[in-house]
């Protein structure tokens, strides 16, 4: 069976009526970013802001209207849509609180008590974040999870990043996620269950997504995926404070945060801005990560501060927030990420493995401390 074409989709969303029910959705421009990969058919319908929820059943019709194809195995279809100046953006859960400089639907689920949806079979979720792009947040992510996994535990990676997902490579895995119905099976690195957009498109295809379609990306990567019994779930979150970072605050029930930095002061001051935003959400901070803390020459072993030195610690103090720890910046973590081997795994005794497993016995212990605090899982 040969593989369905872009141009196919979009000969047969030619057949799906718009919202004044004469022209057809892609005569009138409405369909962008036709992917198509392995049977999985993904696009955006781009509508008005204030009739998104109206025409739901547009997009469902669309959806229909591509799985008739023959080989296509699956279908996401994302109303999205052009943010005119002054006007709010369209979020999956609208609501009308206003008050001070927290956004909407932040007050929504204060007033609820932080009553977030859970992920049936994940006992907890846990953030890595960066307030910036370049900090090794994707490097400290994977090995962090392994190095939890190698202390027992069943552990699981999301890797957020929509538009730079890194998660394919770091981990060695070139293999496509199968389906069931809507439902995705994680693929399988080194003991850990992993799932990434990165599995889905080629490494060299650009996401040219508007916020809306990345938000629901990432939440059908949370829960159409079959995660299994899982103590962990690490969800690698893609650079800056904005939509992706706000809808995983707002929408799931996390149990903690960690901020990588490094060291040097203009980093800390964006792992200031990230730190800050999930205060704002009551996400707990169980900590900050120094990472290139320090480069050690790989053949004298002399030690540099490319990046200054102690920044991150001397801003958890001042925050009051746990410092977990510092990773040098060392030639072996680079080259062994790029190579799909991961220093946890690939060297498990040496000296930088021994670093990211004793940051994630103070995860382990962060989340100990704040589990009387936490707030109550709702499973829907």
């Amino acid at each position: 069976m040969s593989e369905v074409t872009s141009k196919e989709v979009l000969a047969q969303l030619s057949k799906v009526k718009g919202p004044d029910l004469k022209s057809d959705i892609v005569s009138l421009k409405m369909v962008e970013n036709v992917l198509v990969k392995k049977g999985k058919v993904i696009f955006s319908i781009n509508v008005p802001a204030d009739r998104a929820e109206e025409l739901e059943p547009l997009r469902e019709a669309a959806e229909k209207a591509v799985e008739m194809l023959d080989g296509v195995e699956k279908v996401t279809a994302v109303l999205t849509a052009e943010r005119k100046p002054g006007s709010t953006p369209v979020r999956p859960a609208p609501t009308s609180a206003q008050a001070g400089n927290v956004p909407p639907p932040m007050q929504a689920q204060a007033a609820a008590g932080n009553q977030k949806a859970g992920v049936p079979g994940i006992k907890n979720i846990i953030a890595v974040a960066s307030g910036k792009g370049g900090v090794g947040k994707s490097t400290t992510s994977v090995n962090l999870a392994l190095a939890l996994a190698s202390k027992g535990l069943k552990v699981g990676l999301l890797d957020a990043d929509i538009y730079g997902p890194s998660m394919p490579r770091m981990l060695g895995i070139t293999d496509k996620p199968t389906a069931q119905g809507k439902i995705l099976s994680p693929l399988e690195g080194y003991g850990l269950k992993v799932m990434s957009m990165g599995f889905l498109v080629e490494e060299e295809t650009p996401m040219i997504w508007r916020g809306p379609m990345v938000i629901s990306a990432l939440t059908q990567m949370l829960r159409e995926v079959a995660w299994g019994e899982l103590d962990l779930l690490i969800v690698d979150m893609p650079p800056g404070t904005g939509d992706a970072q706000l809808t995983m605050s707002q929408q799931v029930p996390l149990a903690g945060a960690v901020i990588v930095s490094t060291p040097q002061d203009i980093a800390l001051i964006d792992a200031r801005k990230g730190l800050n935003m999930f205060r704002k959400v009551e996400v707990p901070i169980l900590g900050l990560i120094e990472n290139m803390s320090t480069f050690i020459c790989p053949k004298c072993g002399e030690q540099s501060d490319i990046f200054g030195h102690g920044g991150a610690r001397s801003e958890a103090d001042r925050l009051g927030v746990p410092f977990l720890g510092e990773i040098p910046l060392h030639m072996n973590i680079r080259t062994n990420s790029d190579g799909g081997t991961p220093v946890t795994v690939s060297n498990p005794d040496g000296p930088h493995a021994k670093i990211y497993k004793e940051i994630a016995g103070e995860v382990i212990a962060r989340l100990d401390a704040e589990s009387a605090d936490r707030p109550q899982i709702v499973f829907e």
